[in-house]
This record gives C-alpha cells, sequence and structure tokens, in this order.
C-alpha cells in the first residue's frame, strides 16, 4: 500500500495536528492508557519499578525499513519488535513504550490507521502500553521511532546480560535460522526471542549476548573479547531456506540471538534443557579463538561485512 495519498482529502494534512492526534488515541485503543498513564499530558507517568531499568531506541524508514509492499499493521508490528529483540538480547521485559511520528502531510490517513492498528495489536499481545508520543511534519518524510523501556525479566535480582563477557575458548551459539530475510519476509514476520532471551540470561554458563540485526559477521564483533577472533564453520550455520553462506553472514535484520556460553559449560546439558523448553533452533556454530589461531576450515569473517549505516555518505 502507497503510504501517500493521491487526493488531498486521503492526506493527513488534511486533519491538521488535533484531530490526528485524537484519530491516534481511537487507533491505539486500549494499548494507550487514559492520561497522565497515556496520551494526554506533558509527560507520562509511569508507575515505580524494582530493580533495573532498560531502555532501547529504534526507528523504522519509509525506503530504508520497509516499502510499499509492506502492509502498514505489519510496519507497525514491526517497529515495536525490533525494539522488543533488543530488550530480549538483554534478557529484559517491556514495561511502556514512546513513539515519535515524522511525517509528510501527503501520507495516507488510512496508511496510517493501518499503522497504528498495528502497533496497537502487537503492543497488546506483547502486554507493552504505548504511554505517549510526538508528532512532527517534514516534507518527503515517513519515519516512526519508538523508545521501548523494560526491566530485567524476573525483577530485582534478575541478571542483565549484556554484550560484554565471552572469554577465550567460549563457545558461540545462535537462536533460529538467518539470511534472506528481507528476501522471505522474516524481517516484518519475526517473533523477538523474548522467552528465550530471558530463559539464556538466567543461566549462568551464558556470558555474553546480542541481538543479530546488521549481520553476524558485523555484529559478533561486539561479542567478541579482547584478543580473540570468532571462529565460525560455514557448514554449522543455521541459514534460512534458500539463503547463502554470505547472506547469513552479512545480510542483517535476522532479529535472532548470538550468545557465548562458557568453554567449561555442559553443552548437551545446556542443548537438553534447552529443546525442553523451546522450538526455536539453537545451534552452536563455532567458538573463539586467540588472534591468529583460527583453524584453516573456519569462516574468515574478514571476506563479510554487514550492514554499515551511514556508509553510502551524503
Amino acid at each position: 500500500m502507497d503510504p501517500f495519498a493521491a487526493r488531498p482529502d486521503d492526506a493527513v494534512g488534511g486533519l491538521g495536528e488535533e484531530r490526528l492526534i485524537t484519530a491516534i488515541r481511537r487507533w491505539l485503543g486500549t494499548a494507550s492508557p487514559r492520561a497522565p498513564f497515556g496520551i494526554g499530558d506533558d509527560c507520562a507517568v509511569l508507575p515505580a519499578v524494582a530493580g533495573r531499568q532498560l531502555i532501547t531506541v529504534d526507528p523504522v524508514i519509509y525506503g530504508r525499513h520497509f516499502d510499499a509492499t509492506i502492509a502498514p499493521r505489519s510496519v507497525g508490528a514491526k517497529l515495536l519488535k525490533r525494539n522488543l529483540s533488543d530488550l530480549a538480547a538483554m534478557g529484559g521485559r517491556p514495561t511502556a513504550a514512546v513513539l515519535a511520528l515524522t511525517l509528510d502531510a501527503k501520507v495516507s490517513v488510512w496508511w496510517l490507521e493501518g499503522f497504528y492498528r498495528g502497533l496497537a495489536a502487537c503492543a497488546r499481545r506483547y502486554r507493552v502500553p504505548v504511554v505517549g508520543g510526538d508528532v512532527a511534519q517534514a516534507n518527503g518524510v515517513l519515519a516512526a521511532s519508538l523508545t521501548l523501556l523494560g526491566t530485567a525479566a524476573a525483577g530485582r535480582t534478575a541478571r542483565v546480560i549484556s554484550r560484554r563477557g565471552a572469554a577465550i575458548g567460549d563457545w558461540i551459539y545462535v537462536t533460529g535460522t538467518i539470511g534472506g530475510s528481507v528476501a522471505s519476509g522474516h524481517h516484518w514476520r519475526f517473533t523477538p526471542r523474548l522467552e528465550e532471551g530471558a530463559w539464556l540470561a538466567r543461566r549462568a554458563d551464558v556470558r555474553a549476548m546480542m541481538d543479530v540485526s546488521d549481520g553476524l559477521a558485523k555484529d559478533l564483533h561486539a561479542l567478541t573479547p579482547r584478543g580473540a577472533e570468532p571462529a565460525l564453520q560455514a557448514a554449522a550455520l543455521p541459514r534460512r531456506a534458500g539463503a547463502s553462506v554470505a547472506a547469513a553472514l552479512s545480510e542483517g535484520e535476522d532479529y535472532e540471538l548470538a550468545l557465548a556460553v562458557a568453554r567449561t559449560a555442559d553443552r548437551a546439558g545446556l542443548e537438553k534443557a534447552w529443546r525442553r523448553q523451546f522450538r526455536t533452533r539453537l545451534t552452536c556454530i563455532g567458538r573463539f579463538v586467540t588472534v591468529g589461531q583460527r583453524p584453516a576450515d573456519a569462516v574468515d569473517l574478514a571476506a563479510f561485512r554487514g550492514y554499515e549505516h551511514l556508509a553510502g555518505g551524503v
């Protein structure tokens, strides 16, 4: 569906800001609490929480993260799920979301209604109240940026796992399948690994974790300990149907979890416990080795690149 209206009467510019905000409240429905706990005041009032809080932000931009072939409801859901994937990577649970919308006055009212209704349905599914936001006009732009707050999954004493903590010799695992995300439609159909992330964060033998969004070849750098390099086995990569090794390592938008498991861990026990809990695949794809000691049959990640933001310059 083309996000831009062919007739002025069908565009948001015909509504004006106040009528648009009223419509947004209606489209969000029960996904947005009443003010001051939701839309309608200068700030939203959030209940106090115990323990550490998490916060993340991610956008969807027309021409970058979606196009006219993706239904507006799916775009709204993708926006929230991208942020949920970030929380999943740290073992977190969502508590509230705020949305900043930047759009051209020619954007279709019908497209925008679909976007908000898709966002609202996803928010209800994952029990995330949309507590506020902002609308700004910019010619030729359609973009939405969502800020998501969360907490450690199991409360005050729960562990928040980060990208740091892996050591040389640790095993590298990835959930699900990777590669071919755009071609298969996975990039908007995916399910964020919230349950899996919370489960993994509770295990002491999982040292570090992150979500795979810019391509495994790039993302793994953030998980790699100092003085080490990843030694991956190409045959072990859990590739999506039709995806090549290069696609699995470089394309991105997989929204799976990559994690480091301690070299002394009972891997068979970990994998058995995983299978009892989840139907999602969990695959060991290699391990971290000392720089310069990568086995000859391991993938040379220097030959692959993930998605580089701003690489196209201006």
